[in-house]
């Protein structure tokens, strides 16, 4: 099944067609800026622009940074409070034209990295980073899903997590690979007392710097960047939207 990807991020909103059998793009993607409001409207016509410059008219998966229920927007971490309460699924429909099943951003992304990436056949407890401007996490038993897990919000040292550790804090701050990878080193130290994984995978874009941090990581779990690098989201929305139409179990 041939599903249009689409990954709602805080800083760039990306997409391409994606078969979901093999998990590789049918055409190179399309990136545009997100508005700088990040507010419901502006975000769903750059949705509805990416589905029309590829003349689209299936299925539509879109991963969103948000806790989702039903498609309507729980949190809004990095993007505008507006979009509190909104159905996402039903705007992006509306703005593209086509049915659209939308999933947690990294939620997306660890359905795209357990399916065709470093989580590829692994059981236990596995727990998928997706660092970028917020810290988003999946979090799979067994291979299943357990959905918004949003663990980027944690406090460390009475802080939101995100705001130390994501790779927007390393950029704020202009701090060294060494320095921002100590950050994070203590983050995944956190997660790992809470959930003792069997292996925790990286991705986001920092992760094709990945040798210029990797070195300051010292867990007892292991980890594993990301084989899909950045396309994970859209990638892992288009599983979602082909399991969400009954296509497959991803």
């Amino acid at each position: 099944m041939q599903v249009l990807g689409i990954d709602v991020g805080g800083s760039g909103i990306k997409g391409a067609p994606v078969d979901t059998e093999s998990g590789e793009f049918l055409a190179p993607r399309l990136r545009f800026p997100t508005p700088p409001s990040a507010k419901p409207e502006p975000m769903a016509k750059i949705v509805g622009d990416i589905a029309r410059q590829f003349n689209w008219q299936g299925p539509v998966g879109a991963g969103f940074p948000a806790a989702l229920h039903h498609g309507v927007a729980l949190t809004a971490a990095n993007i505008h409070k507006k979009w509190i309460g909104v159905n996402a699924a039903e705007l992006f429909s509306n703005a593209s034209g086509c049915p659209v099943s939308v999933i947690n951003d990294a939620d997306a992304a660890g359905l795209a990295e357990m399916r065709f990436g470093a989580g590829r056949g692994r059981r236990g407890v596995v727990m998928m980073i997706t660092i970028g401007t917020g810290l988003g996490t999946a979090l799979f038993i067994d291979g299943k899903l357990v959905p918004n897990t949003e663990l980027g919000h944690i406090e460390i040292d009475g802080d939101d997590a995100e705001l130390h550790a994501s790779d927007a804090a390393r950029k704020r701050e202009r701090l060294s690979w060494k320095k921002w990878g100590r950050r994070l080193n203590r983050y995944l130290q956190t997660l790992e007392r809470l959930f003792w994984p069997d292996l925790f995978i990286l991705g986001g874009g920092v992760i094709k710097n990945a040798e210029k941090f990797l070195p300051s990581i010292t867990l007892n779990t292991e980890v594993l960047p990301a084989e899909l690098l950045n396309d994970a989201g859209i990638v892992g929305a288009a599983l979602y939207a082909r399991q969400a139409l009954g296509g497959g179990d991803e």
